[in-house]
C-alpha cells in the first residue's frame, strides 16, 4: 500500500483505507497507516463512531468495514459445495432482513501446505471458517484461514429436562455421546426434534434453538433426520422450478426423432419405483444374435446446461432414496412425470441400438434421439413369475433369451461375485413399519442390470470413438496396502494370496468358490469385500476392476444420476444429436464450454455427493431397523459377527441386518486379545474366540431409534474366570491389575500392530 498522507483522515480516506486493507481495518491500523497520536487517536474514534451513526461503516475497533459489506476477515457458514467449490454467507448478518446476504467463493488451498501447517480438511455444508476476503472483478470470494470448532454432529437433536429444570439437546448421531446445554429452547418442547445452533463463541455458551422438526419417532422423521445431517438439498429454488414447468412444455412432435412407438418395448422396475429411468427391447436376429434397444430418458432434452434448473441439479448431483420418501434430483414435474418413462405415453428418449452375437458379445451400436411409448411397466417380481410359470409374453420371452447371450459374455469376463444382501423396509399408508427384509435377488434383476451394464460400456466406447469427454464410472483394483491385510488374514485359514500375480476379479471368485464351509466362506467374502477401492466418477479411464470391464460409463439413470445427464450431453455433441428448444430455454443441450473443457471438477464433486447420499440412506435404515427392534429388547437372535476391534466386535442380525456392538467389558471377566490380523478377541485363559463371519446367539440389549444403534450381550452374559486353588486368576499386565468399567478388567493386546 502507498504511504498515505499524515494526520486526521477524512471519511472518504477511511473509506479507502478499509476497501485496499488486506486484513483487519481497525482503528489501531488506521493509527499507524495515518501517523496519529495522542489527541488524534481520540478524533478518530469519534470520526469512525459518527460514521458508524450515520451508516457508512461497520464492526468495531478491531474491524471496520463499509455497511452492508463484508469484513476483511471473518467468520463465514458454507451453505452450498457446488462443483466441488464452497459457497458461504457471513455467520451473522445484521443489515436488514430484505438485504439477502452476501454470497462467498472459497479458494480452498491444493496440495500440500508450506511450514508446519497441515492442509484444511475439505469443506462441507454448514461448517464454519475463519476467513480473509476481496473483492475480485465484482464479486467476493474468501481464502479460509483456518475452520472453526463446531458440534455439527450435535446441531441434530432432542430436547429433554433434568431435574433441576435446564434443557439439554441429546444426539441423533450415534457417533456423538454427550449432550449439549441449551441457552435458548425457543419454542421447542421436551422430547420434540430440533435443529440447533451454538449460541455464542465459547463452548460453554451453549446452543439455541433455530427450527423445531416435531416427534423425533413419527413416521417420516427418520429421512428427515438423515436430510439435515448430511445436508442433503431439499428445498427448491422458484427460479428452477419455473424453468423445469416450461421445460415440462417442450414439444416432441417438432423434434427430429426415430419413431420407435410401434416396438413392445418394456420397463421391469421394483414395484414401488418412483420414476422409470429405462426400458429394453430384444428380438432374434436370424443369425444365432439378436438386436436389442435400451431405452433411456432423454433428460437433456429438458434440463439445458447453465440455466437455474441444471445448476440445482449439478449441487444435487443424484436422487436420494429413503423408504418413505425420495430427495429427487430434478423437480417432480420433470422426475416423476415428464421425463418417466410411463406406459402408454410418449415419451422422449435417447436410444442405445445393440447387436448381440451369439456368444452374447455386443458387436454394434448406435445411438438415436428418439420417441417411445412404453408398451409396460413390469415389477421385477411379477416378470419373474410370468417366465417361471411359462405365461410370459413374447417380448419378455426374448428379453430372457437374449439375456442368457449377456450372461455368456458376463461369465467369460469373470467380474466380481460377492453376494452382498440388500435391505428392504416396507412401511404402510400411515409411515409405520410393517416388515423388514433382506430383497430377494432374482433373475429379473440380472437380465435389467446385463442390458444396462452392454449399454453403459456402448456409451463408454462410442465417445471414445469420437475421442469426447467421458464421465467414466471407474473401480481401480485394490491397492497392495489392503491386499497385504488380505494375505495375512486368509493365512490364518491356512490359504495363500500370492501378490506376484496379476489380480483380477476372477482370482477372488476362484478363491470363494473353493471355499466349502459356509461359516469360513462368509469370513473370507468379507475380508474381500474389506479389500475393494470405492468406486468414483473421472474423466481418465483407469477401468472398472468389479465388472472387469475396459471402459464403463453410466448412462441409464439420468433422472436420477448428474453423471449420466453428462454422459448424454456429450453424447449430444458428439453425434450431432442436437433438438430445438424454444427461446425461453438454452438452444444447446450438449456439454457446457466449462464441462467440456475440464470434466474433473464436477465428477469429484458427484463423486462426493454419492457418498453423502449412501451415508444418508444407510443412517434411515439403521434408525428404521432400531425402531423394529426396539419392542424387541431382551430377545435372542442369530447373528453373524461382521467386525472385530479391541474394544468389542459388531454383529448383524441374519435375515434383517441392522449392526449392533457386543462391548469387550461384558464378555467376561478375563481378558481378551486382539488379533489384528486374524480379526480376532480371544480369551486369554479359556481360549474361547470371537472372530468376523462367526454365527453366534445374541442378546439384544438396547435398540435406540433416534441414533440407529443397537447393542447385544452374550445370553450367557460371558465367560467366567478360571479359578485356581478357589480364587480367581489375577488379572495382570506389566506388573499391574488394571479393572476396566464396574471393576472388570479390560486388558487388550494388539497382536501384529505397534502402539502408537
Amino acid at each position: 500500500m502507498a504511504k498515505l498522507p499524515q494526520g486526521l483522515p477524512s471519511k472518504q480516506q477511511i473509506l479507502d483505507f478499509i476497501a485496499s486493507s488486506e486484513g483487519p481495518a481497525g482503528k489501531r491500523e488506521m493509527s499507524k497507516a495515518f501517523g496519529l497520536k495522542g489527541h488524534e487517536k481520540i478524533a478518530l474514534k469519534a470520526l469512525l463512531k459518527d460514521m458508524a451513526d450515520e451508516g457508512l461503516i461497520d464492526g468495531n475497533r478491531t474491524a471496520f468495514h463499509r455497511m452492508g459489506g463484508v469484513p476483511k476477515v471473518t467468520v463465514l457458514r458454507v451453505m452450498s459445495i457446488e462443483d466441488g467449490e464452497a459457497f458461504a454467507i457471513p455467520d451473522t448478518w445484521q443489515p436488514d432482513d430484505a438485504t439477502p446476504p452476501p454470497r462467498l467463493r472459497i479458494i480452498e488451498a491444493r496440495g500440500k501446505t508450506k511450514g508446519p501447517r497441515a492442509p484444511m480438511a475439505a469443506l462441507k455444508v454448514g461448517d464454519r471458517v475463519l476467513a480473509r476476503t476481496e473483492e475480485v472483478g465484482g464479486g467476493l470470494i474468501a481464502h479460509p484461514m483456518k475452520k472453526l470448532p463446531s458440534a455439527e454432529d450435535a446441531m441434530l437433536g432432542v430436547i429433554e429436562r433434568d431435574n433441576g429444570g435446564k434443557y439439554w439437546l441429546a444426539p441423533v448421531d450415534k457417533r456423538v455421546r454427550n449432550s449439549l446445554p441449551v441457552a435458548d429452547v425457543g419454542e421447542a418442547e421436551v422430547g420434540q426434534l430440533v435443529l440447533a445452533e451454538p449460541a455464542g463463541k465459547a463452548p460453554r455458551s451453549g446452543v439455541k434453538v433455530t427450527a423445531v422438526l416435531g416427534d423425533p419417532l413419527a413416521p417420516r422423521a427418520f429421512s428427515l433426520i438423515a436430510i439435515h445431517k448430511h445436508g442433503i438439498p431439499f428445498h427448491w429454488p422458484d427460479e428452477a422450478v419455473e424453468e423445469a414447468q416450461r421445460a415440462a412444455k417442450l414439444s416432441l412432435s417438432e423434434a427430429k426423432r426415430e419413431d420407435l412407438r410401434a416396438l413392445p418395448i418394456v420397463a421391469i422396475d421394483p414395484a414401488d419405483a418412483r420414476d422409470h429411468d429405462d426400458a429394453i427391447w430384444a428380438e432374434p436376429d436370424g443369425e444365432g444374435g439378436f438386436r436389442a434397444l435400451v431405452a433411456i430418458a432423454d433428460v437433456s432434452f429438458y434440463v439445458r446446461p447453465g440455466g437455474p434448473l441444471d445448476r440445482e441439479a449439478r449441487k444435487r448431483a443424484n436422487s436420494v432414496y429413503f423408504p418413505d420418501r425420495v430427495v429427487p434430483m430434478l423437480p417432480e414435474v420433470l422426475s416423476a412425470d415428464v421425463c418417466s418413462l410411463r406406459s402408454g405415453e410418449d415419451r422422449a428418449a435417447m436410444a442405445c441400438h445393440l447387436k448381440i452375437d451369439a456368444q452374447g458379445r455386443v458387436t454394434e451400436w448406435r445411438f438415436t434421439r428418439a420417441l417411445v411409448r412404453i408398451h409396460e411397466v413390469i415389477a421385477y417380481e411379477e416378470a419373474q413369475a410370468r417366465i417361471d410359470e411359462e405365461r410370459a409374453e413374447p417380448y419378455l420371452t426374448n428379453l430372457w433369451d437374449c439375456w442368457k447371450l449377456l450372461e455368456k459374455a458376463r461369465h467369460a469376463r469373470d467380474p466380481l461375485e460377492l453376494d452382498l444382501p440388500e435391505r428392504r423396509v416396507k412401511l404402510d399408508d400411515l409411515g409405520r413399519i410393517t416388515e423388514i427384509a433382506i430383497r430377494e435377488r432374482l433373475d429379473a434383476h440380472r437380465v435389467v442390470e446385463d442390458f444396462m451394464i452392454a449399454a453403459n460400456v456402448a456409451a463408454a466406447k462410442a465417445l471414445e470413438a469420437k475421442v469426447a469427454p467421458v464421465v467414466y464410472r471407474i473401480h481401480e483394483p485394490p491397492g497392495r496396502e489392503k491386499l497385504v491385510a488380505l494375505k495375512d488374514y486368509l493365512a490364518t485359514f491356512d490359504r495363500k494370496l500370492a501378490l506376484g500375480q496379476v489380480i483380477t476379479p476372477g482370482l477372488f471368485n476362484r478363491m470363494l468358490k473353493d471355499v466349502a464351509d459356509e461359516a469360513e466362506k462368509a469370513l473370507i467374502m468379507e475380508a474381500v469385500l474389506r479389500s475393494q477401492t470405492q468406486a468414483y466418477y473421472g474423466p481418465r479411464n483407469a477401468g472398472h476392476f468389479g465388472l472387469a470391464l475396459g471402459s464403463y460409463a453410466h448412462f441409464t439413470s439420468p433422472i436420477r444420476r448428474y453423471s449420466d445427464l453428462l454422459v448424454h450431453r456429450a453424447l449430444v455433441d458428439a453425434y450431432g444429436l442436437e433438438q430445438p428448444a424454444p427461446k425461453d430455454l438454452a438452444a444447446h443441450s450438449g456439454l457446457s464450454d466449462r464441462d467440456r473443457a475440464d470434466l474433473s471438477r464436477v465428477s469429484e464433486a458427484i463423486s462426493q455427493a454419492e457418498r453423502r447420499a449412501m451415508e444418508a440412506e444407510r443412517d434411515t435404515i439403521d434408525r428404521y431397523v432400531a425402531a423394529w427392534l426396539s419392542a424387541r429388547v431382551g430377545e435372542v437372535f442369530k447373528t453373524r459377527i461382521t467386525g472385530v476391534r479391541s474394544f468389542g466386535f459388531f454383529a448383524t442380525i441374519i435375515g434383517l441386518g441392522g449392526d449392533g456392538l457386543v462391548p469387550v467389558s461384558t464378555l467376561g471377566y478375563e481378558r481378551f486379545e486382539f488379533d489384528e490380523k486374524a480379526q480376532a478377541l480371544e480369551g486369554a485363559q479359556s481360549g474361547e474366540r470371537y472372530a468376523q463371519g462367526q454365527i453366534l446367539d445374541l442378546r439384544l440389549a438396547e435398540a435406540n431409534p433416534l441414533t440407529g444403534a443397537l447393542k447385544f450381550e452374550l445370553p450367557e452374559g460371558g465367560s467366567a474366570p478360571i479359578e485356581r486353588r478357589g480364587k480367581p486368576l489375577p488379572m495382570k499386565h506389566k506388573g499391574k491389575h488394571l479393572a476396566g468399567p464396574r471393576g472388570r478388567p479390560e486388558n487388550i493386546r494388539h497382536q501384529g500392530r505397534k502402539k502408537k
